[in-house]
């Protein structure tokens, strides 16, 4: 049967489950991958924790088939160089979300009693009692930041405190927020809110180092923040000038890597743990059980839920994937960030209508970037499903003649219902999207950066947005400048040849009054 490599402190219950299945498992966390790489060349699956996946594994093992890492990130992974080897990957969501909740209350009943202080100051033999004068969690506000499967979790945990929950996640429909308990609110008003504040969402382009000077100087005085998430998603020198002057109380158990050696927050984290928020008996438990069950599982019944880098079936250009998550990303940064997706249409002409289900990792990864392009339909739908917004697939005319094209509609708001449609295609291989709206025929290659401005159609305007950007040295690449003469609107598109600062594109808005004004940036 096949050989399973568990390089890693796995609970035994994944090597007990896989062998009773007949594989051939061999465990060893004292030595390292690349050496047991080295010595078990006929591996087919590989099951880590944090260890790295890199090529170089990779291609040690010339007979893998399936990594699953142990857990929910899968960072750790090189997800597509394991897709273009024909290697599927998974992780196991979930399963360590209930460790990491109950890390957060440790931290902060930690902080607010001076527990970590207390302790080495008593075994010294002092008694500074008066010294550590505590605060109770009881009727306090707390913020979260990212409402996944953790700050859920982390919500029902502090059910007893009694706390006034809000909440920011743009996945989340206010229907459910309301169902959960919790008050949606912006990021701002989270840090100017709450007397705690914890951190759940990924490190990625668009949040490494949103938490900066701006946001920590709303906090109020002696507040706890909490990260159990990603080191990247703070910007340690805004904290550290920050820090002093609101006597805020930091908490810390994420670094940029898992090992020993000096920590560059050590100066400013009140209390820090060696990412300690999977590390329990159950998680361990959990993560390893799941990885056995989901290996059983995909070799023996084809189950791919929980695959992150799923390939793409026979007679479906990938581009289409691509081109869907464009659609999607425009839609959304269209309907702008304080709008919260409760619906989403789609309508897939041609032969695409067939390929329907795949289209919507992508849809899913556009507008939340806590799900992974590549991963499975079903897993996607259960996103959406657990986030309260609902997907449905149009019936089509293709008598239309649209050829191989998609249409992708988001809707927001529940009295008062915002939408955003975009149409497009693939012209000579290339994305194009033709409609944004009803500003029709634009015909625009989105790759690079976009600046989407719709304004009510007047002279002068283009020249003002060029004047504008000419100012900050920013060179217009190409224009793009659709009308909606039934609402007397232009929108004009402008690639650019760098990226726009979002307070530039605030001016823009402001200076030529302008309904939406946003920057849309991809690479091919």
């Amino acid at each position: 049967m096949k050989k399973v490599l568990i390089p890693t402190k796995l609970d035994t219950v994944a090597a007990n489950l896989l062998t009773e299945k007949s594989y051939t498992v061999v465990q060893d966390a004292d030595r390292s991958l690349n050496e047991l790489a080295a010595e078990h060349k006929d591996t087919e699956v590989l099951i880590v924790r944090s260890e790295k996946v890199t090529p170089e594994i990779i291609d040690a093992l010339p007979e893998l088939k399936l990594v699953v890492r142990a857990g929910a990130g899968y960072n750790t992974v090189d997800t597509k160089y394991a897709r273009r080897k024909n290697i599927a990957v998974m992780n196991t969501p979930g399963a360590n979300s209930n460790a990491v909740a109950e890390e957060v209350v440790a931290f902060m009943l930690a902080g607010a009693r001076h527990l970590v202080t207390a302790d080495i100051s008593t075994r010294a033999g002092k008694w500074e009692k008066k010294n550590f004068m505590g605060s109770e969690l009881t009727g306090k506000t707390i913020g979260i930041v990212g409402l996944g499967n953790i700050g859920r979790l982390l919500i029902k945990r502090l059910e007893g405190f009694n706390m006034r929950i809000l909440g920011y996640d743009p996945m989340i429909s206010p229907a459910l927020a309301e169902k959960i308990g919790v008050e949606l609110c912006s990021v701002q008003e989270i840090f100017e809110k709450s007397d705690y504040v914890s951190l759940h969402i990924p490190e990625n382009d668009e949040t490494r180092g949103m938490i900066n000077c701006k946001l920590l100087r709303l906090m109020k005085d002696g507040a706890t923040l909490v990260n159990c998430a990603r080191a990247g998603i703070i910007n340690e020198d805004d904290m550290r000038t920050v820090k002093a002057e609101k006597k805020i109380i930091f908490c810390n158990d994420v670094y940029p890597k898992d090992a020993a050696g000096d920590k560059s927050v050590a100066n400013i984290a009140d209390v820090m743990l060696p990412h300690l928020g999977a590390s329990t008996k159950e998680a361990n438990f959990n993560a390893a059980k799941r990885a056995a069950e989901q290996t059983v599982g995909y070799f023996e019944q084809g189950v791919t839920n929980c695959v992150v880098n799923k390939g793409i079936p026979d007679g479906l250009d990938e581009a289409y994937q691509r081109l869907a998550f464009v659609l999607t990303s425009i839609a959304s940064g269209y309907l702008g960030k304080d709008k919260h997706p409760t619906r989403i249409e789609t309508s897939f002409y041609g032969e695409l209508n067939q390929y329907a289900k795949w289209m919507t990792a992508p849809i899913t990864a556009a507008i939340s970037a806590e799900f992974d392009i590549f991963q499975d339909a079903s897993d996607a739908a259960s996103f959406l499903e657990s986030r309260g917004i609902e997907l449905l697939n149009r019936n089509v005319n293709d008598e239309k003649h649209y050829g191989e094209s998609m249409t992708i509609d988001l809707f927001a708001g529940d009295d008062v219902v915002a939408q955003a449609s975009v149409r497009g295609t693939i012209t000579e291989n290339n994305l194009m999207v033709s409609r944004l709206k009803n500003f029709d025929k634009l015909y625009l290659e989105p790759t690079g950066h976009n600046l989407f401005v719709e304004y009510n159609d007047q002279p002068g305007v283009i020249g003002k947005i060029a004047s504008i950007l000419g100012e900050k040295n920013i060179n217009i690449i190409d224009l793009r400048a659709p009308q909606d003469l039934k609402a007397g609107n232009s929108l004009a598109v402008i690639k650019t040849n760098t990226e726009i600062p979002t307070m530039l594109i605030e001016k823009i808005k402001e200076d030529v009054n302008a309904q939406h004004a946003f920057q849309f940036s991809f690479e091919a």
